[in-house]
């Protein structure tokens, strides 16, 4: 067995689509009407959908889990991040872990966290 995708719920998906995209360079792979694949194995689900199939509710920060990105030139990404429109809400800004590694903390448009650090190598 194998991890094949990360699933997140979104209220719009085409403004989630423009966002992994303008900042993290993710492309469509595949549009099902409400279920997008995108690459890196991130699928975007709309919440409609979302409460239909679960019957649950979506509880947007609850901070239980986050997608994990690394970049190189983290204040390159940064600088992007600070441009981008709408602003997002911050977890936490720049800091330096213990081991030295470089992270910062945000919300995307659906209240998802998601972690962007330099590369542990």
């Amino acid at each position: 067995m194998k991890l094949k995708n990360v699933l997140i719920v979104v209220k719009d998906i085409e403004r989630s689509k423009k966002f992994y995209h303008d900042l993290f360079g993710l492309e469509t792979i595949v549009d099902n009407d409400g279920n997008m694949i995108l690459t890196e194995g991130l699928v975007l689900q709309d919440e409609a959908i979302w409460k239909k199939f679960t019957g649950k509710e979506v509880i947007p920060e609850n901070n239980s889990c986050e997608l994990y990105f690394e970049e190189k030139n983290l204040e390159v990404f940064i600088d992007r991040l600070e441009k981008y429109k709408p602003s997002v809400k911050y977890v936490n800004k720049l800091m330096t872990h213990t081991w030295g590694q470089k992270v910062i903390r945000f919300y995307d448009p659906d209240g998802n966290l998601i972690e962007v650090g330099t590369p542990m190598e």
